[in-house]
């Protein structure tokens, strides 16, 4: 291995350090205790070496939120090839997608809610966002109904589930009614 290759090599393993540290950091006392400073202290590297991976916080988020749509589009992946028949794979879907958001609620947040930097719904989305939206679009897809855009009846389930993990980690909807929530989504919205 040369030099270089060596170096590349380190630097990805840097790299990996101090997202896995930002998530871990963040999913136990939230992403306003992530700063620049606290990492560097916790990989124990200096901040300019942290610097030069990471321009700041916002960029650091969206390297989590990356990982977390990979994630996210794994576990519905997994949900939904796990059952037969296009209602159960949507109900599979909507309980895999809560239960990431509840299971990884700052990687959620640097997914759907913080400022990490990157497009949504644009021409230079990064891939694994538009990975996370294909692995809702297969599913959603098959039971969007006639006549209707199946891209845009994802965009709306999406939205529902989106309101419901929000809503619920709020504290705005009691929890204890997530399953009849799925139920009543995938009976009312999708076409099977």
């Amino acid at each position: 291995m040369s030099v270089q290759e060596r170096k590349e090599r380190e630097r990805a393993v840097r790299e990996r350090l101090i997202v896995a540290t930002a998530r871990e950091l963040a999913e136990q006392q939230g992403w306003d205790a992530v700063t620049t400073r606290r990492l560097a202290e916790r990989i124990e590297y200096s901040q300019p070496v942290l610097y030069s991976h990471f321009r700041g916080k916002r960029e650091i988020i969206g390297a989590v939120a990356l990982q977390g749509a990979t994630e996210m589009a794994a576990a519905v992946r997994a949900a939904t090839a796990a059952v037969d028949g296009p209602r159960e794979r949507v109900a599979a879907l909507a309980r895999a997608y809560l239960d990431f958001a509840a299971r990884n609620p700052a990687v959620y947040d640097a997914i759907f809610q913080l400022d990490g930097g990157l497009a949504y719904a644009q021409e230079d989305t990064p891939e694994p966002l538009k990975d996370a939206f294909a692995a809702l679009l297969e599913c959603l897809g098959e039971v969007a109904g006639d006549g209707v855009a199946p891209g845009l009846f994802t965009e709306t389930f999406w939205a529902c589930l989106h309101g419901l993990a929000t809503l619920t980690r709020a504290g705005r909807l009691p929890p204890e009614y997530i399953e009849p929530r799925v139920e009543l989504l995938v009976d009312r919205l999708a076409v099977v």
